[in-house]
């Protein structure tokens, strides 16, 4: 953090951003650089975990959050909960689990390769979810990460 606090005084880097820390590791991070200087903290989120622990601490600290596999590799597109909401907004379940992060303030980066998928992607921005469409999606948190290598550390 010292460094990158050092490049960022030097006009090597505008911001400075965080990935998969923990609350232990926000709060060494703050304690070297201060919140305001953390522009992001990365990590997963998806219907299927929500990360509530580490959004919220990372909120009261005034740090915006980006949500990394927001689709659960697909798995949203086979929930029902999340396919029955598509179907009432005429829209797609990846469209709807992106909805429901955008919503939440995240910036939400999904994974595609394809134009068409990407072209459907932006057109979550559009769609406005109700907040029993909302508390819907929030009951589906099961604490399942996909992204736990070997190395991670203890998550919160």
């Amino acid at each position: 953090m010292e460094a990158l606090a050092e490049a960022k005084a030097q006009g090597l880097t505008r911001l400075i951003g965080v990935s998969n820390f923990t609350i232990a590791h926000l709060q060494q991070a703050i304690a070297v650089v201060g919140a305001q200087e953390i522009a992001t903290q990365q990590i997963e989120i998806h219907p299927f975990l929500q990360n509530r622990k580490v959004v919220e601490f990372a909120r009261s600290q005034g740090i915006h959050l980006t949500a990394y596999m927001p689709l659960a590799y697909g798995k949203v597109m086979a929930d029902p909960t999340i396919i029955e909401i598509a179907g009432a907004h005429q829209a797609n379940p990846a469209q709807i689990a992106l909805a429901w992060s955008l919503q939440q303030g995240f910036a939400t980066i999904p994974s595609s390769t394809k134009r068409a998928n990407l072209e459907s992607n932006l057109a979550a921005q559009n769609i406005r979810l109700s907040d029993a469409e909302m508390a819907a999606i929030a009951k589906l948190d099961k604490g399942e990460r996909l992204a736990n290598p070997d190395f991670a550390p203890q998550w919160d």
